[in-house]
């Protein structure tokens, strides 16, 4: 697995987000690294009778939402690639990680600000989806945040099966700061 240590260039308006993005796709890597096809399509039925491939994967559809609509403008997150390798096979999900990795790495961070539409469904009552605007940036910062938490779901299945999670993993960049000035502070 290559890992992307992308230096974090602070005068540069924007970086730290991109860097947030492929620190997290990163982290995502690790955990599959060490994963083999069985447990990665393990359907757990106390979680929904979900699997860890299905979860990665849908973390990858939001990047790789967020990276069209920095090419075009709009996003929707309503569209998804179900039951893709990317979903059964754990090799398949880190090449496809690495590949947006890749990708974000490569994004001007000046593009951050541009607005964008994001169509989404809310509500299973609506009919169709809802649309709001927002910025390329912003919907960085939600799809990160949105990762995050089905990563710790993911670590939750993963305990299940009795798997070894890497230090950290699907906890909060704010929450694992916070341990640390709290052990240094103690």
């Amino acid at each position: 697995m290559k890992t992307n240590t992308m230096k974090i260039n602070s005068s540069e308006p924007g970086r730290e987000l991109l860097a947030s993005v492929i620190e997290c796709l990163s982290e995502g890597e690790r955990l599959l690294s060490g994963m083999d096809a069985e447990d990665y399509t393990r359907k757990l039925p106390v979680a929904f009778n979900a699997s860890i491939g299905g979860h990665y994967r849908h973390c990858l559809d939001h990047f790789r939402s967020v990276l069209h609509a920095a090419a075009g403008g709009e996003l929707n997150y309503d569209r998804r690639e179900r039951g893709t390798e990317i979903e059964t096979n754990p090799r398949a999900a880190v090449l496809a990680s690495e590949r947006l990795r890749e990708a974000f790495a490569q994004l001007d961070p000046l593009c951050l600000g541009r607005p964008i539409r994001v169509t989404c469904q809310t509500s299973k009552a609506a009919e169709g989806s809802q649309m709001a605007d927002s910025s390329l940036g912003r919907e960085i910062m939600y799809s990160v945040s949105h990762a995050v938490h089905h990563y710790a779901l993911i670590g939750i299945m993963a305990g299940m099966m009795s798997l070894t999670m890497p230090q950290g993993f699907g906890v909060a960049p704010s929450t694992l700061k916070h341990q640390e000035e709290t052990a240094r502070a103690a």
